[in-house]
């Protein structure tokens, strides 16, 4: 009898998860179409609605009220949506699993010196024109900052994983890896500033300030399979991680191999987040509040935690990018500043609520 009532009260409870996952798909999707139709040519919501069901299914003949409304959907405002939804949720994924990694709540992209490394990588191609392999930065123009910032990001983690290897890999040491690469890359990225001209500098400004400028379907071609397969993968390692909350002995009672885990775990992060860096610039916090408003909602199981906290990074970060378009029209915030704005009262309130 008590066997049954646990189980009752565990479906019930899984019940009320999926539902508020459902509930946050839906308010995703309903915040998708009003930041579509919010700008400085007015469109409504369902000429967006028809725009979009035309593209998906053209036998519908869904036809909108002007053909100017198909151009600002089709070719401006939609791939900039979907690229602010694809980061907040990749960030936010990536967060969640590197708190639940390292168990620590203030871990993200960020403090783990990802970030810095990316922004580093992006300052070699804009200040000094060239890649890691030396090419003329006038040959692949953007794309060689996107390729910097992604192979950058991308050696800080492995960096920051093999000192933490020599001293045996835990997640203090790999914490504090993560803080002295991101402080010697912020130096290599100041000293960049300091020599570059002016108008190199004034992209590279621009680029650390975190946008979604350069928008366009062939970003969202490349992101959202990585995206898709990254953090579906890191849904599959939820119960292990679920394990490793409980402690490293626990875990490893359960058959967990936790070494392989924060190796696997780290590398899929790290991946999706410095891929969606790469092409947005740097955007803070997104990854630390996510996760910790979705605890509140949903509880501590990563089956469900880490979907809520990817919705959930997806939702905030469009609101964001939308203050940003719309807040000063014509004058465009960089989101990057809007989520900081954002989080950084957050942050404060966790250090607090941390000590007491």
């Amino acid at each position: 009898m008590m066997f049954t009532e646990v189980e009752e009260l565990y479906t019930r409870d899984a019940g009320r998860k999926i539902t508020l996952l459902g509930s946050l798909i839906l308010l995703l999707i309903g915040i998708g179409l009003v930041a579509t139709a919010t700008g400085a040519a007015g469109i409504s919501i369902a000429d967006v609605c028809r725009v979009i069901i035309g593209k998906v299914l053209p036998g519908l003949h869904a036809v909108p009220s002007s053909d100017l409304a198909e151009i600002v959907v089709i070719e401006l405002r939609l791939p900039r949506i979907l690229l602010a939804a694809l980061t907040g949720v990749s960030l936010a994924g990536a967060g969640v699993v590197m708190q639940g990694i390292l168990r620590n709540p203030l871990v993200c992209p960020y403090t783990l010196g990802l970030s810095s490394g990316a922004a580093f990588g992006a300052a070699l191609a804009i200040i000094l024109g060239t890649g890691i392999l030396g090419t003329s930065f006038n040959i692949v123009g953007r794309y060689l900052i996107v390729t910097n910032a992604f192979i950058f990001g991308s050696l800080t983690m492995i960096f920051v994983y093999g000192v933490a290897r020599l001293k045996g890999a835990v997640p203090e040491t790999l914490l504090l890896a993560g803080v002295a690469f991101g402080y010697l890359f912020q130096a290599g990225v100041s000293s960049l500033k300091y020599i570059s001209e002016h108008e190199a500098l004034k992209e590279l400004v621009i680029w650390l300030m975190g946008g979604f400028w350069g928008a366009n379907w062939d970003t969202i071609l490349i992101l959202f399979p990585v995206v898709l397969i990254c953090l579906g993968l890191l849904i599959r390692y939820a119960w292990d991680l679920n394990a490793l909350g409980a402690g490293e002995d626990v875990a490893m009672s359960l058959g967990v191999n936790v070494g392989r885990l924060r190796l696997v775990t780290l590398a899929l992060a790290t991946l999706v987040s410095s891929g969606t860096i790469a092409f947005t610039g740097i955007i803070g916090f997104i990854g630390l509040i996510a996760p910790h408003i979705c605890r509140i909602l949903i509880g501590g199981d990563n089956r469900f935690l880490i979907p809520c906290a990817c919705l959930t990074g997806g939702i905030l970060l469009l609101l964001a990018d939308t203050l940003a378009r719309t807040v000063l029209a014509p004058v465009e915030i960089p989101v990057g500043i809007v989520t900081s704005l954002i989080g950084a009262p957050f942050f404060i309130y966790l250090l607090l609520k941390r000590k007491r």
